[in-house]
């Protein structure tokens, strides 16, 4: 979610509404808000003890808010403060308890994940956003940075 943050803050705001590819209609104002929005609907849905429904992660931000990247970056930002005081103040790190999602009761840590790779998958599109509007990203991810990580090989899937 930092390397999100760090290419959310180099889009100019004025290609924010622009979709991330051609062949589907998703602007990459919502695109980027939705990298953090899927953190926050599992630190929702984990804190709260609620359900992990379908539709969390894909709420889209409040009107008005998060147009500038400089705001999705703050948003995003207070998503990864909320994730590293739940970490902070986990007992047992391991995640083996189950929680109900939308796709059946699954262990923690199998949701984290998914949450995981989801962002940087998402974070690997901002990269080609930016270089494909001839801006080089501040620090693109490594294949260190994502070892381990179940991402699919190719970008948009």
């Amino acid at each position: 979610m930092r390397a999100a943050q760090r290419y959310v803050r180099q889009l100019p705001d004025d290609i924010l509404l622009q979709d991330v590819i051609p062949n589907r209609p998703r602007p990459i104002r919502i695109m980027s808000h939705h990298i953090f929005r899927i953190c926050d609907a599992f630190l929702n849905s984990t804190i709260n003890g609620k359900d992990y429904a379908v539709g969390d992660a894909n709420q889209l931000p409040e009107e008005g808010t998060c147009m500038k990247g400089s705001e999705i970056a703050d948003f995003g930002e207070s998503v990864i403060k909320r994730l590293e005081a739940w970490w902070g103040g986990l007992q047992d790190k391991t995640l083996s308890v189950e929680i109900p999602t939308y796709y059946g009761p699954q262990p923690l840590h199998v949701v984290f994940e998914r949450s995981t790779w989801h962002s940087a998958q998402h974070a690997r599109q901002l990269i080609h956003v930016l270089e494909r509007n001839g801006i080089k990203p501040n620090q693109p991810l490594t294949a260190d940075d994502l070892a381990g990580l179940p991402l699919p090989e190719r970008l948009f899937e």
